[in-house]
């Protein structure tokens, strides 16, 4: 039942990145298109998809949550069952999980972003002066 768990939080892990990847792969591109030079921005869109991918799925299955159900942490603990609710709490917590670690790594992306457009601006703005 364990090794289930498993599999079906992996899935629906995996599944709720996919998601999130194809809502944010085009602002993710147009980012790094304008911030980037033209030569590599697909290799950093493809190494920040990777990452999403990476980073959702090790935030949403929590392995060291999971291992209630195999041993016990001390002598007198009592291993866990799998019930239905469980399995409820256990993916619901996969989804939370996988969300929560996401958005995390999309918004340090969207900061630096922020940053460095905020700087290639102002280069542009010193390099191009108005006429007055």
């Amino acid at each position: 039942m364990f090794i289930l768990l498993l599999i079906v939080a992996l899935a629906v892990s995996f599944l709720v990145c996919f998601v999130l990847a194809r809502l944010f792969r085009s602002p993710i591109h147009r980012i790094l298109q304008r911030l980037v030079g033209e030569d590599i921005y697909t290799a950093w869109t493809r190494y920040l998809m990777f990452a999403l991918y990476v980073v959702g799925i090790s935030g949403g299955v929590r392995i060291w949550q999971m291992e209630r159900y195999v041993t016990a942490r001390t002598k007198d603990e009592i291993i866990l069952e799998l019930t239905g609710d469980r399995w409820t709490l256990e993916l619901y917590g996969t989804v939370i999980g996988t969300l929560q670690s996401v958005a995390w790594m999309l918004l340090v992306f969207f900061l630096v972003a922020l940053l460095a457009f905020v700087v290639v601006k102002g280069r542009e703005i010193k390099r191009h002066p108005k006429d007055e």
